[in-house]
């Protein structure tokens, strides 16, 4: 009978073990969403206008190497045709 009693209280004890981990990844999953993923689009975000001015300014420096006068900026919003 002891062997079942261990058993028992081993079964519960994973079961329980079970629940916690369960409510940690849940918890986990709530903060990556409400925390990380928004600075991440707002980080990325920085990132791409930054790189878009520097690959500006190097498209810039290469018409000037090559000669040429740079197109001028497009206004804002506003796709290539």
């Amino acid at each position: 009978m002891s062997g079942e009693s261990g058993k028992s209280t081993w079964e519960q004890r994973l079961h329980e073990t079970g629940s916690r981990m369960e409510e940690d990844v849940r918890n986990l999953i709530r903060y990556f969403n409400d925390e990380v993923v928004p600075e991440v689009r707002r980080s990325g975000s920085e990132a791409l206008r930054a790189a878009a001015q520097e690959l500006n300014r190097i498209a810039q420096r290469m018409d000037e190497r090559a000669g040429r006068t740079p197109p001028p900026p497009r206004p804002e919003g506003t796709q290539k045709p």
